[in-house]
């Protein structure tokens, strides 16, 4: 409560934002004429919010207006970070206990769910980390969709933070948590009320309305508690929750892709799903001639795990390999001890492979909005983006799986292997069931704006993550100076140490934007084993080099405790 009383508010100021927002209530009441619970659900959902505006909006002190969001940021539940250095048993015991929950809950069915659902997510399954149906639904996707909108903000200046500042990075991550709240509720209600419909038992039970609420709450929960393990595995593990999330479940993928022995669910056929097991079924039960006419060519290319997938992972993990392993090393040595030298690397992936996830959990959102205002009950009645094909037609015919057939969502929608372009252009009388109904130019054009968007999207959002995370050039050049180094032959000046950073970083982090864009769009195209999409293989690679070479700087700070004063640990 003192925390509250030292925040200074202007309460006139927050009467135009707050008055707009019961504003879009009332219209939405009057437009919908809901029944009585639908409307107080509303009614909370729209009181909260509001408090969030008045708390922001009144804030009438120095600096932005997110200050005003203290006292909630202050109370809302959170991992504690550790107070001194933590041992790398620990953090790998911590890792591995996170993982093991993270698995329990892809396997733990949301209550109450009926068997006729649509997945909005289908596509990106890999890269948000989710399992449909479970309470892991939205996956990683409310945080990274946060994470998106904090770094546009701030980038563009709408936001005024200075992430140098400690207070204000304080702020920063604390309103991005309340974002996570706010985009929980965001992508689990429209889909509840739309497209994950209760089960007939339990709205006999607790009618309609509840059932859904139920529905939402186990989504609420488990996202929220996605949130909280990221945090236990960013402060008390190794590497970062999410892409430990994103890397386990595509190695899930890839597993059960290339070693299934199940037939494919729904198929009508008795051939294995995986590859290998696919490739030994059709050799032991088909004759030469079997083979010849047609064997061959459903090893090689029929979906779902065709060996042209396998090679195309196997093609994707090696180029990874080798771009990751590249760098520039700018010399080191030590000011006061001579003959100490080091050497500071910039990598050619300098943003790591955040820039990508970013990319294409706004893709998935554009996607998830796109078959929301197509064909949502409620939201294709509204005018203008209702039912607009522009914005995105679907085809629903396959039930859980969606897929755009015209305007912007197809456009941006990603390319599920070489059966999706390049064999329906080589031979359209031969594939063009794959053309989907389009023409040769129109799937031209789908390549060109994929990879354009993705290659562009990715150079942004490794711009903003740079200067986000201080990695930018006078980040990394106090740095330097504060472990006691300097670059030889130059005075021992951050100034002169971020000059001379200037001429390659900037450099390089639209370079590792650019090319974790045109890899992640370029192995979605050639197709990988799993339908764990090209960009889920090339983050996964990424990131379990990262982990491999963050588990050795761990291990080198246990030997060697003077170093983490250099790496910034405690």
């Amino acid at each position: 409560m003192a925390e509250e009383d030292s925040i200074p508010r202007n309460p006139i100021q927050a009467i135009g934002p707050c008055g707009f927002m019961v504003l879009l209530f009332l219209l939405w009441y009057n437009w919908k004429s809901p029944g009585k619970e639908a409307a107080a659900l509303m009614g909370v959902s729209v009181m909260v919010i509001t408090w969030l505006v008045y708390m922001g909006a009144s804030y009438s002190g120095e600096g932005s207006k997110l200050h005003g969001l203290k006292p909630i940021i202050g109370r809302m539940p959170t991992v504690k970070k550790p107070d001194g250095h933590v041992h790398f048993r620990t953090k790998m015991t911590w890792t591995l206990s996170i993982l093991i929950v993270y698995f329990a809950m892809t396997n733990v069915a949301i209550y109450g769910l009926g068997s006729d659902t649509i997945d909005l997510f289908s596509q990106y399954r890999a890269i948000l980390a989710g399992a449909s149906g479970s309470l892991m639904h939205l996956g990683i996707g409310p945080i990274v969709t946060g994470s998106i909108i904090m770094q546009l903000f701030t980038g563009a200046k709408i936001i005024n933070l200075d992430l140098q500042d400690a207070g204000d990075k304080e702020i920063y991550q604390g309103t991005q948590k309340v974002l996570v709240l706010v985009m929980i509720i965001v992508e689990s209600v429209p889909q509840v009320f739309g497209f994950l419909e209760p089960s007939s038992s339990i709205v006999g039970e607790v009618g309609l309305t509840w059932a859904r609420m139920t529905i939402i709450t186990q989504l609420a929960i488990g996202s929220y508690l996605v949130f909280l393990m990221d945090e236990s595995v960013s402060k008390w593990g190794i590497g970062s929750g999410i892409s430990l999330f994103i890397a386990a479940g595509v190695s899930q993928a890839i597993f059960t892709g290339t070693l299934n022995w199940e037939p494919a669910p729904g198929g009508g056929s008795e051939v294995p799903s995986g590859t290998i097991p696919m490739v030994l079924w059709y050799l032991k039960n088909s004759s030469t001639a079997d083979l010849s006419n047609g064997g061959y060519e459903a090893m090689l290319l029929a979906p779902p795990n065709p060996i042209v997938a396998v090679l195309g992972t196997l093609i994707v993990f090696f180029i990874v390999v080798y771009v990751e392993s590249s760098r520039l090393e700018l010399p080191l040595a030590h000011g006061k001890v001579r003959g100490a030298r080091g050497r500071y690397p910039i990598r050619l992936i300098y943003a790591s492979n955040i820039p990508v996830i970013l990319m294409a959990a706004l893709l998935a959102n554009v996607n998830m909005f796109a078959l929301l205002f197509w064909s949502h009950p409620g939201m294709s009645t509204w005018p203008i983006v209702g039912h607009n094909w522009r914005l995105g037609a679907f085809d629903v015919t396959d039930g859980s799986n969606p897929v755009p057939t015209m305007g912007l969502a197809y456009y941006v929608s990603r390319l599920a292997g070489l059966q999706d372009w390049l064999l329906p252009l080589i031979s359209p009388e031969k594939y063009g069931q794959y053309l989907g109904g389009h023409e040769p130019w129109q799937v031209v054009a789908h390549m060109i704006i994929y990879m354009g968007i993705m290659i562009l999207g990715s150079i942004v959002f490794a711009k903003f993550w740079i200067e986000t995370t201080n990695m930018g050039a006078s980040s990394v050049a106090k740095q330097i100076q504060g472990s006691g180094m300097q670059i030889p032959g130059f005075r021992r000046d951050p100034k002169i140490v971020e000059k001379v950073l200037e001429r390659y970083i900037p450099t390089v982090t639209v370079f590792s934007g650019a090319m974790v864009g045109f890899l992640a769009a370029g192995a979605d195209m050639v197709g990988t084993v799993g339908q764990s999409s090209g960009t889920g293989v090339l983050l996964t690679v990424g990131i379990m080099i990262r982990m491999y070479e963050q588990i050795g700087k761990e291990q080198m700070m246990e030997m060697h405790p003077v170093l983490r004063s250099f790496f910034g640990e405690g």
